[in-house]
């Protein structure tokens, strides 16, 4: 080439200093190694390495540092990575500092933690500060959020960390999420926790608590009856308090309450079906839908039979009718009923079992004022103790009857409204007081046999089943004290009264002897 050539292909060279960075162009790619053109008298070569992830198409125009212009074999030597990271150094320190967010890739693997190019710059990201233990190849070449923690100027070095990163996209949700979240506003969450009381819902970095009570309109025993922890499910704000940091949340409330039109679809009178849900002493709970529930109370489930327990007649889970009784929507009380769906005996009782028909039955029952005897169909009618014996002083229907006992009686009365029926056991006989009041008048004296002795008085057994009553004021003070049962005595008849079927009895003007001895000791 002559020296005129050659003075114009140099004026033709870019004034290249070493310590530069220049615009260069990939003119090929040899092996493991960029060709790159930057308008010098030689081409460079860059290590392919330092292109990472990028993408290296011939004519592509890039940044490289010129470390110098000629080595000592005449040598242009360049490298992509120094320019990058001078560049992305300035760009770093000119649009960030330190607590600053910044995107970055993973860009290697390296003792205590990896490297992270942010900008072409090599930052460190320590293990510790990572969130990537276990998965460290996994992350190679993906983007993350990093938080710029450290910057040292002097050695142009940079510490990130993907941990405070996290946090600080944490908070900043947090905060947007106080700021979004009203009364009224549907959300979608995540399960978090189930306790007893109810679930916590995460919407996206604010907990919220769904109670037990608005999981569901129905009644649940313990919230993983419906929901379990993972679940993604939408729920309405019911209340936040930003100051407590307490957001109320609320399931049920997405669909409507079933008891706004619980009349309509159960309007008193008509029979519906349901499954008994729960047992209780006093009745059973029907489910007619989900979150609507009425009660069969016990006095509600048989015409005829007293104390009907109802676990005799349910169990949980059975499909029963029933008819609606009553309905309150603003109580959300619902009352049923199922011997309705059945004829009642009741209306036809009296004739069946006429007044003044005579009958078997079975004795049922005791109370201290009579005993229930069943008679037809389960319709059990009553024997008061007054109507028990003509003569007889009974104080409980035990001392002459027996639970299961099969006795005659009488019909006495008879009330259909109130359910109730009056039998006799006495009645089946005549009334022998006409004739004790024959045997037995006023003055006449007799022997009986003392059977009670009480602070007013001593009973007195005439004959079988026929007792009289002396009175304290009608004896004398010493044999009062000294009388018992089972003891043989005089009395004088001084009152019989039919009527009360009663008795009155005198000891007083038959013991002489016992007066004079008390005038004595006065």
């Amino acid at each position: 080439m002559s020296s005129e050539i050659m003075d114009l292909y140099m004026q033709h060279l870019k004034e290249i200093k070493d310590g530069e960075i220049v615009k260069g162009k990939v003119i090929r790619v040899s092996g493991n190694e960029v060709v790159v053109d930057i308008g010098y008298k030689s081409e460079g070569f860059i290590p392919k390495e330092e292109f990472l992830w990028e993408d290296i198409e011939v004519g592509k125009e890039i940044d490289v540092f010129v470390e110098t212009t000629e080595d000592d074999d005449g040598m242009l030597i360049i490298s992509k990575r120094k320019a990058d990271r001078l560049m992305g150094w300035e760009n770093i320190i000119s649009r960030h500092k330190e607590g600053s967010i910044v995107e970055g890739k993973v860009a290697r693997i390296v003792k205590g933690g990896f490297i992270v190019d942010i900008c072409g710059m090599d930052c460190f990201l320590p293990n510790s500060l990572s969130t990537f233990r276990g998965r460290e190849r996994q992350v190679l070449g993906q983007d993350f959020n990093f938080m710029i923690i450290k910057i040292n100027r002097l050695r142009k070095n940079i510490v990130v960390s993907r941990k405070d990163a996290l946090q600080k996209e944490k908070e900043d949700a947090q905060k947007r999420l106080w700021e979004e979240l009203e009364e009224g506003i549907v959300r979608e969450g995540v399960v978090k926790n189930i306790t007893d009381f109810g679930a916590f819902v995460d919407l996206g970095g604010v907990d919220g608590l769904l109670h037990i009570t608005d999981m569901s309109w129905g009644k649940i025993s313990h919230p993983s009856e419906i929901l379990k922890v993972g679940d993604k499910i939408k729920v309405k704000v019911l209340s936040v308090d930003k100051e407590a940091g307490k957001v109320a949340l609320g399931l049920k409330q997405l669909t409507e309450d079933p008891w706004q039109k619980v009349e309509e679809k159960y309007p008193v009178g008509s029979k519906v079906k349901g499954k008994v849900v729960n047992i209780m002493p006093y009745g059973v709970f029907v489910e007619l839908e989900p979150g609507v529930e009425g009660l069969v109370h016990v006095s509600e489930m048989s015409w005829t039979r007293r104390n009907v327990n109802p676990h005799d007649l349910f169990k949980v889970g059975d499909e029963i009718e029933t008819m609606v009784l009553y309905v309150d929507k603003d109580k959300r009380k619902l009352s049923l009923g199922t011997k309705q769906l059945q004829t009642n005996p009741w209306d036809t009782v009296d004739e069946k079992i006429p007044i003044g028909s005579t009958l078997k039955g079975k004795v049922k029952g005791f109370t201290d004022y009579g005993a229930f005897v069943e008679l037809i169909d389960g319709i059990e009618g009553m024997v008061h103790v007054s109507d028990m014996s003509w003569t007889r002083r009974v104080t409980h229907p035990q001392e002459l009857l027996k639970k299961e006992e099969e006795i005659e009686v009488k019909v006495l009365s008879i009330d259909k409204d109130a359910q109730k029926i009056a039998l006799g056991i006495k009645q089946l006989k005549p009334n022998p007081w006409p004739e004790i009041v024959e045997r037995f008048k006023v003055g006449t004296v007799v022997e009986g046999e003392v059977v009670k002795v009480t602070n007013f008085g001593v009973f007195v057994k005439l004959e079988e089943d026929l007792e009289g009553l002396v009175y304290m004021s009608e004896m004398d003070k010493t044999m009062a004290e000294h009388l018992k049962p089972h003891d043989k005595v005089k009395v004088k008849i001084v009152k019989v009264d039919p009527e009360q079927m009663k008795i009155g009895l005198s000891m007083r003007d038959l013991a002489p002897e016992a007066r004079e001895e008390e005038k004595e000791n006065e």
